[in-house]
C-alpha cells in the first residue's frame, strides 16, 4: 500500500489530497487560499511565498486527516505560465506574474517573427500568457528585476525547488510554454537570442524531467511542517489541467478532456504531427512518449460568471445558486442576446490577447438572469467554436470528458453539453489534477510501467449527460453569429484594449 500526496495549485488557492493505492481513492483533501493582486488593467500578480504557506497548511491538514505520518511520494500540478522570478536560493525578486496576466501582448506578437522549426510546435508564435513573453516584458520594462533574477521559472518549478532543493523543469511545461525542443529534448537558445533575451536559457531550470519521472527525494523544513516523518520521493508533475488527462483516462488519441474553471481548457492527443493552426501544439512527448499534445482553451469562463455574480450583482453564494436555478429553469431566456467571452482575450482559435468581452442586444427589459444566461451561452459557444475548428483541422474526437468547477454550475454544465451536441462523460471527482498527480507518483514509484497504464488503473468514474436537442440546434445556429460578431468587432475591441494597456503602463 502506498500513500501519495498530491497538490494542485489553482488560481485562487491550493488543494492537497492523499491518495491510497489499495483503496484506489482519495482518502483526504484540504485546501488553502492565497491572494491575487491586480495592479493595473490586464495585470495579475501573486506573492510566491504565499504558495508555500498555503501548501503547508493544506498539506498538513490532508496528511493529518488521512491518519498517517508516512507519505511515499509527492507530486505537484500548478497553473501553467504563472512565472516566478527568483534568486538561486529560491527567494522571490518580484511578485510572480499570474497566467492570466496579458501585459506582454507586444512581446507575444514579436515571437511570430521568429523563423525556427521548433516554433511550429506552438503554432508559430507564443501566447501572451506564456513564460517567454513575460520574461521579454520584464527584461524591457524592469531590467533591474530581470538582471537580479538568477532563475525565471514556472510556479511548479518554484514549489518543487522548495520541496527538493533542486531547480528542475517539467518536460510538459518546457514543451508547451518555453519553446523547448521536446522532440530532441534540448533547449533552443537561438530563439531567445532573436527575441533579445539570449541569457534566458541560463536562467531557466536546466534539468528537464518528463511527467511521472523522479525529481529526487524531498528535503527541507516543509516536510516536518506538514507532519511527514519519512522521506518521500518527489515525482514530476506539470500543468494542472493537462495532468487531469491522466485521471480522465483520455491519454490515447480520440479523447478530449474539457476542464471548466476560472478558465476552460480543452486537451487532446494526436498519434503524430498534424496541422492544428490556431491552437497550441501539437507538442511532441509533452505528456506521454510518442504522442503529440494539442491544447485549446478560453482565458475567461467561470471567472466571468463569478465577476458578474460577485462584483457586478453583489450576490453571496446562496444568491448565486438561486440565479443559476433561474437560468436552468428557462435556458432560452437569453436567446435575444449575444455575448463574447473575451474578458481577458482569446486563447484559441483566434490566439488574440487584445480581444475583449461584449454583451449585445440589451434592452431595459432585460434582467440579471438574462445577462447571466447570455454570459453562460457565450462560454458554451466558445467551447463549441474551439471544437468546431478542431474538427475543421481534421482532429477526430470520439469521447468527451468534462470536469472542474463547471460541474457545480448546472446552467453552465448543461449549456456546454448542449453546445457540444453529443453525449459527454462528466467526472464524478471534481479535481482531476489531484488524481492525475497520484498517477504521476504511482508511475515514479514503479507501480505501473508507464503513465498510460497507471491512468487506466487509477482513472476516476464518470456519469453520462445527454444534450437537449432543441438547445443544441440553437447553439449550432448561433455559433455563426458568435464568429461573425468576433470578426466585426475585432478592430473596435483592439482599440479599447490598447487604451487599457496605455493606462496600465507604469
Amino acid at each position: 500500500m502506498a500513500k501519495l500526496l498530491s497538490f494542485d495549485f489553482g488560481t485562487g488557492g491550493v488543494r492537497a489530497g492523499v491518495y491510497c493505492t489499495d483503496t484506489r481513492a482519495m482518502v483526504s483533501t484540504a485546501e488553502a487560499n492565497y491572494d491575487t493582486v491586480f495592479p493595473h488593467t490586464g495585470w495579475a500578480e501573486q506573492d510566491s511565498r504565499q504558495w508555500l504557506t498555503s501548501m503547508v497548511a493544506a498539506g498538513r491538514q490532508a496528511v493529518s486527516s488521512a491518519g498517517t505520518k508516512r507519505i511515499d511520494a509527492i507530486c505537484v500540478a500548478t497553473t501553467a505560465s504563472t512565472v516566478a522570478f527568483c534568486t538561486r536560493d529560491g527567494e522571490p525578486v518580484r511578485p510572480a506574474i499570474l497566467w492570466m496576466d496579458c501585459r506582454a501582448s507586444e512581446e507575444a506578437a514579436a515571437t511570430a517573427k521568429v523563423d525556427h522549426p521548433v516554433m511550429a510546435y506552438c503554432g508559430g508564435e507564443d501566447a501572451v500568457e506564456w513564460l517567454v513573453p513575460k520574461a521579454m516584458w520584464t527584461a524591457r520594462r524592469q531590467p533591474d528585476v530581470y538582471a537580479q533574477s538568477d532563475v525565471i521559472c514556472e510556479a511548479l518549478d518554484f514549489i518543487n525547488f522548495h520541496l527538493t532543493g533542486q531547480w528542475v523543469g517539467s518536460r510538459m511545461n518546457a514543451a508547451c510554454k518555453w519553446n523547448y525542443d521536446s522532440l530532441n529534448e534540448v533547449f533552443v537558445p537561438e530563439i531567445y537570442e532573436e527575441l533579445g533575451i539570449g541569457d534566458l536559457a541560463d536562467k531557466l531550470p536546466q534539468r528537464i524531467v518528463p511527467v511521472g519521472g523522479v525529481i529526487g527525494d524531498a528535503a527541507g523544513p516543509l516536510l516536518a511542517e506538514m507532519g511527514i516523518e519519512n522521506t518521500p520521493v518527489v515525482a514530476q508533475g506539470g500543468i494542472d489541467a493537462h495532468i487531469g488527462i491522466l485521471s480522465a483516462n483520455t491519454v490515447r488519441p480520440g479523447g478530449v478532456l474539457v476542464i471548466g474553471g476560472t478558465s476552460t481548457v480543452h486537451l487532446t492527443q494526436l498519434a503524430g504531427a498534424g496541422d492544428v493552426s490556431g491552437f497550441w501544439g501539437p507538442y511532441p512527448n509533452a505528456l506521454t512518449d510518442g504522442d503529440w499534445l494539442v491544447e485549446a482553451g478560453q482565458v475567461s469562463s467561470g471567472s466571468i460568471l463569478s465577476w458578474l455574480s460577485n462584483d457586478i450583482f453583489g450576490m453571496d453564494a446562496s444568491q448565486h445558486q438561486a440565479l443559476i436555478g433561474e437560468v436552468v429553469a428557462r435556458p432560452a431566456r437569453a436567446n435575444g442576446l449575444l455575448a463574447l467571452d473575451y474578458w481577458m482575450g482569446n486563447r484559441t482559435p483566434y490566439r488574440d490577447p487584445d480581444l475583449r468581452g461584449a454583451i449585445m442586444g440589451l434592452s431595459l427589459g432585460h434582467s440579471r438572469a438574462d445577462i447571466y444566461a447570455a454570459a453562460v451561452d457565450s462560454i458554451a459557444l466558445g467551447t463549441a467554436n474551439v471544437l468546431s475548428v478542431l474538427g475543421q483541422r481534421g482532429v477526430e474526437i470520439e469521447r468527451f470528458v468534462m470536469a472542474g468547477g463547471i460541474c457545480r454550475n448546472a446552467a453552465w454544465l448543461q449549456a456546454t453539453v448542449d453546445a457540444i451536441g453529443r453525449p459527454v462523460a462528466v467526472a464524478t471527482e471534481e479535481n482531476l489534477s489531484l488524481v492525475g498527480a497520484a498517477v504521476c507518483s504511482a508511475t515514479a514509484l514503479g507501480m505501473w510501467p508507464d503513465l498510460a497504464a497507471a491512468s487506466a488503473g487509477i482513472g476516476v468514474a464518470t456519469k453520462e449527460m445527454q444534450p437537449i436537442e432543441e438547445r443544441s440546434r440553437w447553439y449550432q445556429d448561433t455559433l455563426s453569429l458568435y464568429q461573425d460578431a468576433t470578426e466585426a468587432l475585432r478592430p473596435l475591441l483592439h482599440t479599447l484594449a490598447k487604451r487599457q494597456q496605455a493606462e496600465a503602463m507604469p
